[in-house]
């Protein structure tokens, strides 16, 4: 990032302001530079240099009474306001845009304004994930197969596995197990918010089976997607995050929670517990030899809380071991078949806060997909979300 600040006229400012605060600043940065801020002056002049889908984050040290950012595109829109002390500066679209910033306090109002060249990247980004940042699967069939487990594989190395089947277009599906299992990925850049279209792209192994009545549905195994915006700007998913609610958002049960034990044998049935009171067992099916709690870990119970989705398996009619698993409306991972594209993207306007409410959000920096059914089917086993691919609809090439 290059910065160039004339200082505003500081005669002028200690005039007006000086009750407010002695020396006004603008620290300003790029978030892959977090170590390294370099302090600008106020001034109407000011001039900054970012590329596109990177933040830029503003903060005004000068304390006031109350605060007015206004972004301007540079056809004349307004495109963006805030009323906060500080700004993450974040656009899709090259241009120069004109920041303003108003700070009114018991003396007065100050207005400076900056203009921020937004400019293509040097490299590339890519549309498809860059990063898995945590696979923290639940027990389940294919777990230590999708990826393979290695005796010696520690957490680090399991990661490095799932980041290789998922990221860019690989295209080698992982499983997120029983309910509550996770991942959690990134790109090399933020997912920039489309007022008028979804946003990502999710990749699963869902698929239907012939109906008499139309019903969708055959292998479901829906998963919760999480979104999460790099508010700190430190690199690593630690803010606060966001469900995006689907069409059964009104019927989940939130802040559920599962804990999982690990069996005395290797193929032994899972131990299962939750916060309801409710317990039961995770059979081992025969066809399936492998361990099914992850052996990369030490611990001898997994706890998982989050949302919890109605079952959607039923048995087919006059079979005792033929389950249909009844794909939900919209809104889920794995939940239709690749093929239905319009039902596999998501758009960040169903982000939800914890009560319930709706968010915006400047942008996406951390998705997080988990498994959200728990249901056990007979000989085809627990509900289980799997993985392949994501990309940023906006990057994605068009077919």
């Amino acid at each position: 990032m290059r910065t160039t600040a004339p200082f505003f006229p500081i005669k002028s400012m200690l005039q007006r302001f000086l009750p407010l605060l002695l020396f006004p600043i603008l620290y300003v940065t790029s978030c892959s530079d977090n170590d390294n801020i370099p302090m600008v002056g106020i001034g109407l002049d000011d001039v900054y240099f970012i590329p596109r889908m990177q933040k830029l984050p503003l903060r005004s040290e000068l304390t006031g009474n109350s605060y007015l950012w206004t972004v301007t595109a540079p056809s004349g829109e307004t495109v963006r306001t805030a009323t906060s002390r500080s700004l993450i500066f974040l656009e899709a679209e090259e241009g120069a845009y004109e920041v303003t910033l108003t700070i009114s306090g018991d003396d007065g109002t100050l207005t400076s304004t900056a203009t921020v060249n937004v400019y293509h990247e040097e490299v590339e980004y890519s549309p498809y994930i860059s990063r898995v940042y945590e696979y923290c699967p639940a027990p389940g069939q294919f777990i230590n197969t999708m990826p393979e487990f290695e005796e010696g594989d520690t957490y680090g190395s399991m990661l490095e596995k799932a980041t290789r089947c998922i990221s860019g277009t690989a295209d080698e599906l992982i499983s997120l197990g029983g309910w509550g299992g996770y991942v959690t990925f990134g790109f090399d850049h933020t997912l920039v918010s489309d007022p008028d279209a979804p946003e990502l792209r999710l990749w699963g192994n869902a698929f239907y089976n012939e109906t008499t009545d139309g019903t969708r549905g055959g292998s479901a195994e829906a998963g919760i997607i999480w979104v999460s915006f790099d508010e700190n700007c430190n690199g690593v998913p630690d803010d606060t995050w966001y469900e995006l609610a689907g069409s059964e958002f009104d019927h989940t049960v939130r802040n559920y929670a599962v804990t999982y034990t690990r069996p005395t044998a290797d193929n032994g049935p899972i131990g299962w517990a939750d916060c309801n009171g409710n317990s039961g067992t995770q059979p081992h099916l025969s066809f399936h030899s492998n361990p099914y709690f992850p052996q990369w870990l030490d611990d001898t119970e997994l706890t998982f809380t989050g949302s919890l989705l109605p079952a959607n398996a039923s048995l087919t009619a006059g079979s005792s071991s033929d389950y249909f698993l009844t794909s939900f409306p919209w809104g889920y991972a794995d939940n239709h078949p690749n093929s239905e594209s319009a039902l596999n993207s998501f758009d960040f306007a169903n982000a939800r806060d914890a009560a319930g409410m709706p968010v915006s959000l400047p942008g996406v920096d951390f998705v997080r997909v988990v498994t959200g059914i728990r249901q056990i089917c007979g000989p085809i086993g627990e509900t289980s979300t799997e993985l392949s691919r994501a990309a940023d609809l906006r990057l994605l090439p068009a077919k």
